[in-house]
């Protein structure tokens, strides 16, 4: 069978229109498929709510608002009729309010009440009556506004007795010192210039400093640990025995030394006899007189040849000057 093309266009027209009017209930947030309830709330104003607003349990969304309409001629309140697309219970002493969400959108907030039965299809739910957010941003603010004017009262009459009490000398003090403060603060920021600061060049110089001493690690830790061996090792040694042995050997040459000061023993005698040390110079002396003779006169002594004639002159007495040079 042959269909005519007005058949075609017609059919294509209703589909389009189905389409079409479900899309729009869809964007409106309706759904025709999943329809599970329809209930309605009652608000003396309904600042900021639009059709298609959520509805939210617990942060879930469980439909959206389907309409809103007076309750009468004189706009005594307004009737919200919303759509939920899930199968929840709703105790009968829950409530409804309006939320203002962040980003300008509203949504109507379901709390739960603890009844046990539950609205069914068609019922009416409590609503509760909300302030808008821009007397809720004002009640927020309020304190604070009140509190910053106060402070401002106060810093205002603080700086008046300020003025009062400070005569032309302390303000001309205050603007001196203010003065030095930036005098100081301009010495400073030259102080830290990264190239020519005093401060900058002692940073670099510690800078240089660490960086040897990070380049020398080595050696300074072979230094510390021949310390530690040299310290270790006079640990180890015995050094209270030395010490020890030290004190006796002194003690003993102490007694060596009182006894020659007192004349005890062949070297006391020998230090403090003095006949001694006369006899012994004495011989000396006669020593050095002979030796003399006997360089001066050799024949008198011993007679080196069988024809030789013998010494007659008397022998020497006394002995010579010294003839060599002095040193």
């Amino acid at each position: 069978m042959k269909i005519s093309n007005e058949t075609k266009v017609g059919a294509l027209t209703a589909i389009s229109i189905t389409l079409l009017i479900l899309g729009f209930n869809f964007l409106k947030g309706k759904n025709l498929f999943e329809k599970k309830a329809t209930m309605y709330v009652t608000f003396k104003k309904v600042e900021g709510l639009s059709v298609s607003d959520a509805i939210k349990i617990n942060g879930l969304r469980v439909g959206s608002v389907e309409g809103l309409e007076e309750a009468d001629i004189n706009m005594s309140s307004v009737v919200v009729g919303f759509q939920l697309n899930r199968e929840v219970n709703i105790p009968t002493d829950s409530y409804a309010k309006i939320v203002a969400i962040p980003l300008g959108t509203t949504a109507i907030v379901i709390s739960l009440g603890t009844a046990k039965t539950y609205l069914q299809d068609g019922d009416t739910l409590k609503g509760m009556d909300t302030k808008g957010i821009v007397e809720d941003l004002k009640e927020t603010l309020q304190p604070t506004v009140e509190n910053v004017n106060t402070t401002l009262a106060t810093l205002d009459s603080t700086i008046k007795k300020i003025g009062n009490v400070f005569d032309n000398d302390a303000k001309q003090n205050i603007g001196r010192i203010l003065k030095e403060l930036a005098m100081t603060t301009e010495h400073l920021n030259r102080l830290l210039e990264p190239k020519t600061g005093s401060l900058a060049k002692t940073i670099d110089n510690a800078n240089g400093f660490a960086a040897n001493l990070k380049n020398n690690n080595d050696s300074i830790s072979a230094m510390v640990n021949n310390l530690t061996r040299a310290s270790r090792d006079i640990a180890a040694a015995d050094i209270s025995k030395t010490i020890a042995s030290l004190e006796k050997t002194t003690s003993s040459l102490n007694l060596i030394l009182t006894g020659i000061k007192e004349g005890k023993g062949s070297l006391g005698k020998l230090t403090n006899d003095e006949q001694l040390y006369k006899n012994l110079n004495s011989t000396t002396n006669s020593l050095n007189v002979l030796l003399q003779d006997l360089r001066l006169h050799p024949k008198r002594y011993v007679q080196v040849s069988v024809f030789g004639k013998k010494e007659k002159t008397s022998p020497l007495m006394a002995p010579l000057p010294d003839s060599l040079p002095k040193q």
